[in-house]
């Protein structure tokens, strides 16, 4: 063992006169700790909302999306139209949609505004994630029954209306058809089929299903889509897709990605990131500010003792290199500390959920904990370097005692 790390150990272990001293290096540990598990458990949660929030955003919205400019009566000609599409890169399915806004009204009075979206099943599950998240019913029974068609709602949504499988509702439409007395609401009868529970309010509250020719129907259209979506086999490259999938439509159509859709979302999520690191690093501050109060004061309390090491021959370097060692071991120490609760408590508050939330305001029924070893790698390598240049001022100040003066009247 090198003899600086053997003295560095000892001063640190030894029992002292000034017992504060030891109190502030267990604070100094104790608060390099706090600050990498507070760090560790803030990044897994903002983590977790990111992930989470964006798995079920696009488990809704297809990666990419092709929209007419100006609104017209849809896309005619439409499996002609998305078959120019499938050999773009990077897209690994296509699939037709049709987006209205309606009124589904149950059985018992209550009325409710929702999303209707008209899919073709086949391909729908290839596009989007949300319709593998339904618990009640079943998909194949999305078809005429008993000369209603089917529809798949959320389960927020039920709860609101008091729907339940084979409930029959009625889905208004205000884009009905044009009379001489102007535009009339049409009607349409369906039978709830499914209910999906995706774990995120907006869709589960506001979004159903059916087929493309019973959402026809209720909105007074012909065979046309307002909308083609698409799926990537890298959701990153969406921008570089969406530019390729325009200059193949043309100027009549537009492209969003789910981050133009999401920006807002992913750009405050983002700051609270940044905001996160900047507010509890100062935590770390306080812990390397602690850690130069006690090196400070292990070498005023040692000064004899460093007088004599001098003397007998140990070196400037030697002698600093003691107290960067203290230090740096109050520092690894706080770091490993840190480590194990930030990661321990993460893990265990995912598992178990432990912090519930109201779906209703956040969107998710409970805090996520998604924790990263590359956040774990950089948070420990920022802690190790704060505790290391706290100890270079009282390193410094060790090498400037002269022995003579201190052992003169000894």
């Amino acid at each position: 063992m090198p003899v600086e790390f053997f003295i560095a150990r000892r001063y640190l272990r030894a029992k002292r006169k000034q017992a504060v001293i030891s109190v502030i290096t267990t604070i100094s540990i104790v608060g390099v700790a706090a600050g990498v598990m507070a760090l560790i458990i803030a990044l897994a949660i903002n983590n977790g909302f990111r992930q989470q929030l964006q798995s079920h955003l696009l488990g809704a919205t297809a990666h990419v999306n092709l929209m007419e400019v100006e609104r017209g009566r849809g896309i005619e000609d439409w499996p002609a139209f998305l078959d120019k599409f499938r050999a773009v890169p990077h897209v690994t399915a296509v699939a037709p949609a049709l987006y209205g806004q309606v009124m589904i009204s149950a059985p018992g009075g209550q009325a409710k505004g929702a999303v209707l979206k008209g899919i073709d099943p086949a391909v729908e599950m290839k596009v989007g994630d949300l319709l593998q998240s339904v618990r009640e019913g079943s998909l194949a029974d999305l078809r005429d029954s008993e000369g209603r068609p089917g529809l798949i709602i959320g389960h927020q949504l039920a709860q609101e209306l008091g729907l339940r499988l084979g409930t029959v509702v009625t889905v208004v439409s205000p884009q009905g058809e044009l009379t001489p007395f102007g535009a009339v609401p049409s009607y349409k009868r369906f039978r709830v089929i499914a209910i999906f529970d995706s774990g995120f309010f907006d869709f589960d509250a506001l979004w159903t299903f059916t087929t493309l020719k019973a959402a026809q129907q209720t909105l007074s259209l012909s065979d046309v889509i307002n909308a083609v979506e698409f799926k990537l086999d890298d959701l990153y490259r969406a921008e570089e897709v969406a530019r390729g999938v325009e200059k193949i439509a043309g100027s009549r159509f537009s492209t969003t990605t789910w981050m133009e859709q999401n920006r807002s979302l992913l750009n405050a999520l983002r700051m609270e990131r940044v905001v996160t690191v900047i507010t509890i690093g100062l935590i770390e501050l306080v812990a390397a500010l602690n850690i130069l109060i006690s090196l400070v004061m292990m070498v005023m309390e040692k000064h004899k003792d460093i007088a004599i090491l001098t003397s007998m021959g140990m070196r400037q370097e030697q002698i600093r290199k003691i107290f960067m060692l203290q230090g740096t071991i109050i520092g690894v120490a706080g770091t490993a500390i840190g480590l194990v609760l930030g990661y321990g408590l993460s893990f265990l508050g995912d598992h178990y959920r432990w912090i519930r939330l109201d779906s209703g305001i956040y969107g998710l029924s409970y805090v996520p904990f998604q924790p990263r070893p590359w956040d774990g790698a950089w948070i420990a390598a920022a802690a190790l370097l704060v505790s290391f240049l706290a100890t270079i001022y009282p390193a410094r100040s060790a090498t400037r005692i002269a022995p003579v003066e201190v052992l003169r009247y000894e």
